[in-house]
């Protein structure tokens, strides 16, 4: 039997809350620092710079082909071996922007390509140097070209903290699972909320990837 009342008590949404307070805390140090990283490891593979971009290339595919649980494994378990013992948090977030940065530096490569080359060529005719075209022309453009894969790949990494479960961070769902384990009855209802919080930060996501998208057309 489902207990709504006793599952929706202050308390556990109190609990709850502070989950949802460090997810959001760990996706919005991750998008930020993943999309600096992405932006740089883009630009680079673009740019087509010798050994960097074949090295980088190497680097990204690696990751992009590895399941962001091995990953999170990774720095959690493994880094202490040699040394770099990271806790909960740094381990969760560290993971999460290796992995988002190699994803979305593909979709700025692939933005960057979709200028027409036309462009480069005028731009250099005109005095610019290929650090400024690039700057001042190709990335802006680029840019605006890539804010929908930009959110929907931001998107999947706010669901993705909840992998980071399998180290104990306090976030979302492990609140959720200790609220579970205290009585049965609580699990649809407790689920059913956290589910609702998750789609509520991510459909205002995907609506501002709408607008934003509406306003460049």
């Amino acid at each position: 039997m489902m207990d709504f009342a006793g599952a929706y008590a202050p308390a556990h949404l109190k609990f709850l809350l502070q989950g949802f307070l460090v997810t959001l805390e760990v996706a919005f140090i991750s998008i930020v620092l993943s999309f600096v990283f992405g932006i740089i490891i883009g630009v680079i593979r673009y740019t087509k710079i010798p050994v960097l971009s074949q090295l980088l290339a190497v680097l990204v595919e690696t990751i992009r082909n590895l399941p962001l649980l091995l990953i999170i494994f990774f720095t959690y378990f493994a880094l202490p071996e040699v040394g770099l013992k990271l806790d909960k948090l740094y381990a969760a977030i560290s993971a999460l922007v290796i992995f988002e940065s190699a994803m979305l530096s593909e979709i700025v490569r692939s933005g960057l390509q979709s200028i027409d080359k036309g462009q480069i060529e005028a731009a250099r005719s005109s005095g610019l140097t290929y650090g400024q075209t690039l700057w001042y022309i190709i990335l802006p453009q680029a840019l605006r070209r890539m804010v929908p894969p930009i959110v929907s790949q931001f998107i999947s990494l706010l669901k993705d903290t909840s992998l980071a479960i399998v180290i104990s961070l306090p976030e979302l769902m492990n609140h959720a699972q200790i609220i579970n384990g205290r009585n049965v009855n609580f699990v649809i209802p407790i689920f059913i909320l956290v589910a609702f919080m998750y789609f509520i930060v991510n459909y205002s996501l995907s609506l501002l990837s709408r607008r934003l998208e509406y306003r460049q057309r």
